[in-house]
């Protein structure tokens, strides 16, 4: 099922949710006929477009809206953070073409520092599907939280059937692995993986854990791969700061924990445009690439044979 699919039948089951885009139709473009009077376009306003969500999310509706991930969270984050979030409404932002899934737009289109601003308002929850079958699965839930809700969208095709259910705040083991555990979410699933077959091949084992909420972190999932692995790789189409390695050392920190890992992000600088497929190649995010990260990182370490202890 497709989105638009999921959404409408949503929709059909709960008058009171509102389809709202600032002239982003691309997932939705057949809902207007159908919805009628609760499909709102408001133009490129991300701004109103909150406001006017917020307003409405206080007379019991629950607005979904639509924009641009890099527009959505920052020109319109005031809106978010003191409409939506101090007043803990059920808005779900709905972020297109995040992170690497922007690919061959330039800076100013680039969301990759979505993450940090989302999860850093109070309440907020964050869900990164890594394809649509995920996001469609978890859509129900999405919906029916009362907490305000970022979602890095995405209409990929799945690159692995999923083994778990995508309940709020669950995370899934995608494979096992005690040599490596690679810890990520949404479009670098697939490449994750893909990593993880060219280290078994160098008989190396890897767990992959598709993390799919960053808000509320599975810290269970986080704490057994970095206590079950000689390296924890943290990858994402995401600024280092803020995102998935701020996550985890936050945790750590809390719970006193140590582990040797490998951040693999955009350190300070937003990527090349080009098709997808370039871009992953250009950064070094494609899944041969990550393996070799590792090897490197396992040699530089010492750790081929050796498994450090978690502390």
């Amino acid at each position: 099922m497709r989105y638009e699919e999921a959404l409408l039948a949503l929709c059909k089951g709960n008058p009171d949710i509102v389809v709202m885009t600032a002239e982003n139709r691309a997932a939705i473009r057949n809902l207007p006929a159908v919805l009628g009077a609760r499909f709102i376009d408001v133009g490129i306003c991300e701004q109103t477009m909150i406001g006017a969500a917020a307003g409405l999310a206080l007379r019991g509706r629950v607005p979904v809206v639509h924009a641009l991930a890099t527009f959505l969270v920052m020109r319109a984050f005031e809106f978010i953070r003191t409409d939506v979030g101090i007043a803990a409404l059920p808005v779900k932002l709905i972020g297109a073409v995040p992170g690497f899934l922007s690919e061959a737009n330039g800076p100013t289109h680039q969301a990759l520092e979505d993450v940090a601003l989302m999860r850093g308002v109070p309440g907020m929850q964050v869900f990164c599907p890594a394809d649509e079958a995920e996001l469609v699965a978890c859509l129900p839930d999405v919906i029916a939280s009362p907490a305000p809700c970022y979602v890095r969208f995405s209409a990929l095709s799945p690159r692995a059937a999923h083994l778990e259910p995508p309940a709020v705040g669950r995370a899934e083991v995608l494979s096992e692995g005690r040599d490596v555990a690679i810890l990520t979410y949404g479009l670098l699933v697939g490449e994750a993986l893909a990593a993880a077959a060219a280290l078994t091949a160098r008989g190396l084992s890897a767990r992959v854990v598709n993390l799919r909420w960053l808000k509320p972190i599975d810290e269970q999932a986080v704490l057994d791969a970095l206590s079950s692995a000689r390296l924890t790789v943290l990858l994402e189409d995401h600024f280092s700061v803020g995102g998935l390695a701020s996550i985890v050392a936050e945790l750590c920190l809390s719970r006193g924990v140590t582990a040797p890992v490998l951040p693999i992000s955009l350190k300070d600088r937003w990527f090349r445009p080009a098709l997808l497929a370039d871009v992953l190649a250009v950064e070094g995010f494609t899944g041969p690439q990550i393996a070799a990260r590792v090897l490197a990182e396992l040699d530089r370490r010492g750790s081929r044979s050796t498994r450090p202890s978690l502390r």
